[in-house]
């Protein structure tokens, strides 16, 4: 009887032994498992070293696609940014009147499109550094008697939705023909159904360069403040290691290689730092 007796005792001490040690097999990896994610993942991207970036198609020389690759200065500047990081940029084309909710929502990491930094966009999502500045363009069709800013009121202003030049319309109480991309702003004009467009200059001068005389650039001015790349609200560690990596671009010449090859010729205001300016 004391045999069969302590045959069941150690049944049960090595039956306990055995589920304290699958309990601990089992809350161990899980720990372990969280902390490897967290190191393979620092800057809470939504797959773990890409940066899936919203950006334009139709934009030079800002950001477009050519021949199915996104490019332009704003996005090939993120690529190299992102190279000092160790991390691949996938870009997605969206349109920038939605890209920085899509960003606010974490549909995209980054939203990459010469977003002007203003305080109602600060609202909905946190900004980096400013790589870039800007100027308001205007272009009008050929033949226009319009040739300044001043001259706007009364006329029908085509601008993007949600860009800068939408706020500059708004402010200026002018009658803004609200439209998706630069490419419907520019059909605007071609039919006669806006008497002029506010434009990102660069984008409105280069539209019109290539328009064949039918479309003109008649002014530009000053947008005020520099433009930047959108990042979820709260994520600042992506915030900050941007940050660090643009300043690693100005610094070892690559900015002013890309300022070079897309605005060749373009003058910096005085007064203008891009990055941190450390």
């Amino acid at each position: 009887m004391s045999r069969r007796i302590t045959t069941i005792a150690a049944a049960a001490a090595t039956a306990a032994a055995l589920i304290a040690s699958l309990v601990g097999c089992a809350s161990s990896p899980a720990s372990s498992s969280d902390a490897g994610s967290t190191n393979a993942n620092p800057y809470g991207l939504i797959q773990p070293g890409v940066l899936r970036t919203g950006t334009l198609t139709d934009a030079p020389p800002n950001v477009y696609l050519k021949d199915s690759k996104f490019t332009g200065f704003d996005n090939d500047l993120l690529t190299a940014i992102a190279k000092k990081l160790d991390l691949k940029v996938e870009f997605v084309g969206t349109e920038f009147s939605s890209l920085l909710a899509q960003v606010k929502t974490k549909k995209f990491d980054v939203g990459s499109s010469s977003i002007t930094i203003t305080d109602a966009r600060k609202k909905t999502v946190d900004f980096t550094n400013k790589y870039d500045f800007g100027y308001l363009g205007l272009e009008t069709p050929a033949g226009s008697s319009i040739t300044s800013f001043d001259q706007l009121k009364g006329k029908r202003v085509a601008v993007v939705q949600g860009t800068v030049q939408d706020d500059y319309a708004t402010h200026e109480g002018l009658d803004p023909v609200r439209v998706p991309d630069y490419n419907a702003a520019l059909n605007q004009l071609r039919a006669g159904t806006a008497d002029a467009w506010v434009s990102p200059a660069e984008i409105g001068e280069k539209t019109a360069s290539e328009s064949g005389g039918k479309i003109v650039a008649v002014a530009k001015k000053l947008s005020e403040n520099g433009m930047a790349y959108a990042v979820a609200p709260g994520n600042d560690k992506l915030r900050e290691a941007l940050n660090k990596a643009l300043d690693e671009v100005i610094a070892d010449g690559t900015w002013k290689k890309l300022v070079e090859q897309y605005y060749p010729g373009r003058a910096i205001p005085d007064g203008f730092v891009p990055g941190s300016g450390k």
